[in-house]
C-alpha cells in the first residue's frame, strides 16, 4: 500500500469511514503504475500532479470466500483544478476517464482472485450522464459495480458522488474479453 495515498485519504473523515473493517483493502490502482511500452501512462505520469490527480486510492471488501467474486469496487479521487473545462468543473472527459478506469479494475481483480478468466479486456462503451457539476479542486468517490456476466462480456455501472453520496456522474459499461489472435 502506498502509505501517502492511503494517509492522505485516512485524514479526511468521510473517507475515512470506508477504510475502515477486517476485509478492506485499500491500495493505488493500477493504472497509477507506469507499465512498459507507457501502458497506464495517462493516470500514472500525465495526470498525476497537484493540479491533476494528486491521490487515488482503491477499496474493496475481500469476500469471504476464496471462490467469491469482488462485485464492487471503489476508488478516493483527489482532483485539482488543472483539470478544469469550466472555472470549478472537472472537464466531463476526465470524468468519464476516471470512470472508465475504475469500472474496468473489477476486472484484473477478479482475474487475480480466479474468478474471472484472464486475457486482456477493452470497452465496448461508455454512456455516461452527468447528473451535477463535479467540482476541483475536490475528493470524490467513484464506486463500480458488476451486474452481469454473458460470455466474454462484463457488463458494469458505476457512480461519482460527492462526500455527502450525491451523485455528480453515472456510467453503464461493457467490457469485452479480446478474442485471442491465431
Amino acid at each position: 500500500m502506498d502509505s501517502l495515498d492511503h494517509a492522505h485519504f485516512a485524514a479526511i473523515p468521510w473517507c475515512a469511514r470506508h477504510l475502515q473493517g477486517d476485509r478492506v483493502i485499500a491500495r493505488p490502482p493500477s493504472c497509477r503504475t507506469l507499465k512498459p511500452a507507457d501502458e497506464d501512462a495517462l493516470f500514472a505520469d500525465t495526470l498525476s500532479s497537484e493540479r491533476g490527480i494528486l491521490r487515488m486510492l482503491q477499496v474493496y471488501e475481500e469476500p469471504l470466500s476464496p471462490t467469491e467474486r469482488v462485485n464492487e469496487v471503489k476508488a478516493f479521487v483527489t482532483l485539482g483544478s488543472g483539470l478544469n473545462g469550466y472555472p470549478g468543473v472537472c472537464h466531463g472527459g476526465l470524468v468519464m476517464a476516471i470512470l472508465d478506469e475504475v469500472i474496468s479494475d473489477l476486472v484484473p481483480i477478479n482475474q487475480r482472485r480466479g474468478t474471472a478468466p484472464g486475457g486482456t479486456h477493452m470497452t465496448a462503451y461508455l454512456n455516461t450522464s452527468f447528473i451535477r457539476p463535479v467540482p476541483t479542486p475536490a475528493t470524490v468517490l467513484t464506486r463500480a459495480w458488476l451486474t452481469k456476466i454473458e460470455g466474454r462480456k462484463y457488463f458494469m455501472q458505476g457512480t461519482m458522488e460527492d462526500e455527502d453520496g450525491v451523485v455528480l456522474a453515472r456510467a453503464d459499461a461493457l467490457f469485452v474479453q479480446l478474442k485471442s489472435s491465431l
